[in-house]
C-alpha cells in the first residue's frame, strides 16, 4: 500500500474528527474615499457560538428573533475584536453589515479617514476566546498583491509595512 495513500487517509481523518477554526480578514485602503475598508469571513456558527458565550444568551444568526439586536451584537464584538493602527495612530472603525454565503458570513467594517498607509498593525482576537486552535489570517492589500499576517494566540497582531 503506497505510503502517501496511508498519509492521506490519516489526515482526512484527522480533519473530520477535529474541526479547523479559521478566519479571514482582508483590508484595502481606498484612494479615493481615504478609508481602510475591511471585509472578514468568519463560519457562522462559531460566530454564533462566541456571541452566545459573550452575551450570555442563544443566538440563531440565520433566523434572529430581533435582527436588531444580532447587528448590534455583531457589531460591538467586531469592534471589540479588531484594533487597526496605520502610521502609528489607532483607528476608529465602523460596522457596515453582513451577508451570508453558506457556512459563512462577510461582515464589513471602514475605518475613518486616513492619510496614505505607510505601515498597518493588525490585531484580530476574534473567536481566539472560544477555540484553540482558531486561526486568523489578515491580507492587506496594496496594489494587487497582499501582504498577510497570520494570527492566533501566540501572536495576535502583526505590523506590515507598505512601499511608496
Amino acid at each position: 500500500m503506497p505510503v502517501h495513500f496511508i498519509i492521506t487517509t490519516i489526515l482526512g481523518w484527522m480533519v473530520f474528527f477535529h474541526p479547523f477554526y479559521i478566519s479571514l480578514t482582508e483590508a484595502r485602503y481606498n484612494t479615493d474615499s481615504q478609508r481602510l475598508e475591511v471585509a472578514q469571513r468568519i463560519f457562522w456558527d462559531d460566530l454564533e457560538e462566541a456571541l452566545s458565550a459573550e452575551y450570555g444568551e442563544s443566538v440563531n444568526f440565520l433566523k434572529p428573533d430581533d435582527q436588531t439586536v444580532l447587528d448590534h451584537m455583531i457589531e460591538k464584538y467586531l469592534l471589540a475584536h479588531n484594533k487597526v493602527e496605520v502610521n502609528g495612530k489607532l483607528i476608529q472603525m465602523s460596522y457596515l453589515g453582513f451577508e451570508v454565503e453558506e457556512d459563512a458570513a462577510w461582515f464589513y467594517l471602514e475605518s475613518e479617514k486616513v492619510r496614505k498607509p505607510r505601515e498597518v498593525k493588525y490585531k484580530n482576537t476574534l473567536l481566539l476566546e472560544r477555540f484553540a486552535g482558531q486561526q486568523n489570517i489578515v491580507h492587506i492589500y496594496w496594489g494587487k498583491k497582499p501582504k498577510s499576517l497570520m494570527l492566533d494566540k501566540r501572536k495576535k497582531e502583526g505590523v506590515v509595512k507598505i512601499g511608496n
